[in-house]
């Protein structure tokens, strides 16, 4: 599994190749932030990845919440076909784990940095797998709260995974304020960069951001900072994906614009009502 949260240098990685309990830790793929990704085979000589949180300080109780939750998350919503599979977590020489599903593939963002082809030729499926993928989280009960291209697997044969749980909190019956407010900036809603009262709508506002990057190779509300970002979010509407890219048709490009709304009541109230309109606009079924 090959993903990357976007970093250009890479930490020191928590463990070097070699025996993990049961496991044997065959390379490492990728370093995030606050974990490290291995592909490894079991006893079994079956492949998976290895998520390993690297060390904290003993009163570092944030980061290892974050990561048990997100492994608590993702085996509770695993079961579906673009949601990366779980295994199992737990703890080995005193190191943090999660067994997941190996795929063989890129991350979005890295397959729009180099222009790779395979987002070319299945840019629909894509957005619709991306979706749908919203859809099956939110009707499991959470908000993912860190939808970007660089938590989006993309597969060999065009088809997603979405990754990445760490953030994710239980879906609330109403909007309801965070007591922090962790996430990436350039995908955030307005309510949740003002820390207003958020709810899943939020998600719906960083799909309509990732779809519109993918599409228009660029974001609709570009900045360096928080600040910068909402100041532009404030501004106005972005402009509309067909403007930016005459190739899009104006229904996609208008179902992304319903996404961006600044008001989140005047986005899609659910995620299934845009799946449906994407499948009817670019003809997956």
């Amino acid at each position: 599994m090959l993903y990357s949260d976007g970093n250009t240098q890479r930490p020191e990685p928590c463990r070097k190749p070699g025996p993990f309990g049961r496991f044997y830790l065959q390379e490492l793929v990728n370093s995030g932030g606050m974990a490290d990704i291995f592909l490894a085979t079991d006893a079994d000589r079956k492949s998976c990845a290895m998520r390993l949180l690297r060390p904290t300080s003993m009163l570092d109780f944030t980061t290892r919440s974050r990561f048990l939750r997100g492994c608590e998350i993702l085996s509770q919503i695993h079961n579906h076909e673009h949601v990366i599979g779980y295994m199992e977590h737990g703890k080995i020489e005193g190191i943090h784990y999660c067994q997941m599903e190996y795929v063989e593939g890129a991350n979005l963002k890295q397959l729009l940095v180099r222009g790779d082809e395979i987002l070319h030729e299945n840019v629909a499926n894509i957005l619709i797998d991306m979706a749908t993928a919203l859809e099956h989280v939110h009707d499991s009960g959470f908000m993912h709260l860190d939808f970007k291209p660089e938590n989006v697997l993309v597969t060999r044969n065009g088809r997603i995974r979405l990754v990445d749980f760490d953030l994710a909190q239980p879906r609330p019956d109403k909007p309801q304020k965070a007591s922090k407010n962790p996430g990436t900036p350039a995908y955030m809603a307005p309510e949740q960069l003002v820390r207003d009262p958020f709810d899943h709508r939020a998600d719906i506002y960083a799909f309509g951001v990732s779809a519109y990057e993918v599409l228009c190779g660029q974001k609709p509300f570009p900045g360096e900072t928080a600040d910068e970002i909402l100041r532009r979010q404030k501004e106005g509407p972005a402009k509309p994906p067909v403007e930016v890219n005459p190739q899009i048709p104006l229904p996609l490009s208008k179902v992304l614009m319903k996404c961006l709304e600044r008001d989140a009541d005047r986005r899609y109230p659910i995620m299934s009502v845009a799946v449906l309109e994407l499948q009817d606009i670019l003809y997956v079924k």
